[in-house]
């Protein structure tokens, strides 16, 4: 996602001191506008769009649910969970939720602390946090991580997860990465999300995992839903996480998102998701019982961030709120949506109109191409306009595309230039590198003088090519694989620098 950075703003709440900025209340929400058959017009037509999405891009498996006016008017699989098995997809089956993962934690985080735990600074609780500056680091509160206002860059501890490092090394970490304006700025970051999440497990002194399953999935009778990695890979009723190749859609890899749990890691099925949409909607309550404290879960809803200010003049500016993508239509109604995407294999959305008492979650075992974000839009619009407003699938599948081509190299490191120098000795190269960020590195050479780069605590091992002169490249594994880097040695062969981890420059490793 792009950084947005609000520069004008900068340094105006050091000016006014520690306290965190509340939220203002959203405007008074128009009474309801879609009737019982509006609804149901969607619901019917739902199986088809489902269907019809599915067949157009191959992917294997999906699930959906559907609340409306407290009910589950909707609860359907579909496909299989693995592609070239029978194994059919039910509303049981478990998905990995990727980042709609974020509005669940906000969800327990509401339960465990009320509204007020929101404004507590985080860094007393965990152990090692710290951000670059020492007076942010006092002062960044829970809905400050949670609503990606803390100045932390885009996505940042993303890439340490890559490299095998757990949440405790990421967290004690990010003090090395550079801040945007504190409360100004807006950028999409995971582990500080996590943090937040972190902390409040730490004061209750439970781990995140067990606390979420304490505060919400226990008592909300979510049997399927979990925060830890091992129960989705231990299900045996769980869809497999599908990448597209060139023979179609490959069941090839497991993503492990322990390690940003919160932000990224729970686990769920559709039955369980429609519970959990009744409980949203229900403002915290579920058949009657209090679940979480619904002044608590309402202060979740509301806009703390802009996230996209408008790019025209009749353009409408969408926020980001605690865990949620905050939005208002036309209407001036209140839209609750967040994506969730793997590149490893996981697609899912989950989008509600409060006011309207209705909201849908849609799972998908297979990386972004468009597929459930465009069911939930599809949905949305046959219910106010009688059919889709336009054709979703290219628009949103173009939108991941395009986030994807910016992180690609520029350089086209499978084509070495026709004048290529030659490299120096391998010796000159090899040997053991540190960086205060990513840790230790390591380059080998085999007999053939073939280099290798280690990374990370395991380490992973990345055979070098050679470009030209002392630039090398090799190819990105992981969540955030970039396609082919560089890799360039300063001419003494004291240092090199990693392109693909240097976009805060951080990517220099010295001898």
């Amino acid at each position: 996602m792009s950084t947005v950075r609000l520069l004008a703003a900068a340094g105006l709440t050091a000016l006014l001191g520690a306290t965190a900025p509340g939220p203002s209340p959203p405007p008074p929400q128009p009474p309801p506008q879609l009737d019982d058959a509006e609804v149901q017009r969607a619901v019917d037509r739902l199986d088809g769009v489902v269907e019809a999405a599915m067949r157009r891009t191959g992917v294997p498996g999906a699930a959906v649910a559907v609340v409306h006016d407290g009910k589950v008017v909707k609860l359907t699989g579909y496909g299989v969970r693995k592609a070239g098995e029978t194994a059919a997809v039910d509303a049981d089956t478990v998905f990995q939720l990727a980042s709609v993962s974020k509005p669940i934690a906000s969800t327990v985080v509401a339960g465990a602390v009320g509204v007020d735990g929101w404004a507590k600074p985080v860094a007393p609780h965990v152990p090692g946090f710290r951000l670059k500056d020492p007076w942010v680091t006092s002062h960044v509160t829970a809905a400050d991580l949670f609503s990606h206002r803390s100045g932390l860059p885009d996505h940042a501890g993303d890439l340490l997860e890559d490299l095998g490092y757990d949440r405790a090394y990421i967290l004690s970490h990010l003090r090395y990465e550079p801040l945007a304006p504190f409360r100004a700025s807006y950028a999409y970051t995971n582990f500080g999300l996590t943090a937040a999440a972190q902390a409040v497990a730490d004061e209750k002194g439970v781990p995140w995992e067990k606390l979420s399953a304490d505060v919400l999935y226990k008592p909300a009778g979510m049997d399927h839903t979990s925060s830890r990695f091992q129960d989705y890979a231990d299900s045996p009723d769980r869809a497999y996480g599908h990448v597209k190749t060139a023979g179609g859609w490959e069941a090839k890899s497991v993503r492990d998102p322990d390690a940003q749990s919160p932000a990224g890691g729970v686990s769920s099925s559709a039955r369980d998701m429609a519970t959990w949409l009744k409980l949203q909607l229900g403002e915290g309550k579920l058949d009657g019982r209090r679940i979480i404290p619904a002044d608590a879960l309402q202060r979740t809803h509301w806009p703390e961030a802009v996230a996209s200010p408008p790019r025209a003049p009749a353009a409408r500016t969408g926020f980001y709120g605690l865990g949620w993508n905050v939005s208002y239509d036309d209407a001036g109604r209140l839209r609750l949506s967040h994506t969730g995407a793997f590149a490893l294999g996981v697609h899912t959305n989950v989008t509600m109109l409060p006011g309207e008492q209705l909201g849908i979650v849609v799972l998908t075992n297979a990386s972004p191409v468009g597929v459930a974000d465009a069911v939930a839009l599809d949905f949305f619009d046959i219910a106010e306009h009688g059919q889709p407003t336009r054709d979703w699938i290219p628009l949103v599948d173009a939108l991941y595309q395009q986030q994807a081509d910016e992180a690609v190299s520029k350089t086209d490191y499978a084509h070495p230039p026709a004048d290529a120098t030659p490299a120096k000795a391998p010796a000159t190269y090899t040997g053991t590198y540190r960086n205060a960020y990513y840790g230790p590195a390591e380059i080998t050479a085999a007999a053939n003088g073939t280099l290798t780069l280690h990374l990370g605590p395991k380490p992973q091992a990345y055979p070098l090519t050679h470009y030209s002169g002392d630039t090398y490249s090799f190819e990105t594994a992981g969540e955030n694989a970039v396609g082919r880097t560089g890799v360039t040695f300063k001419p003494d062969g004291k240092s090199f620098t990693l392109e693909y981890l240097d976009g805060e420059g951080l990517g220099t490793f010295t001898r």
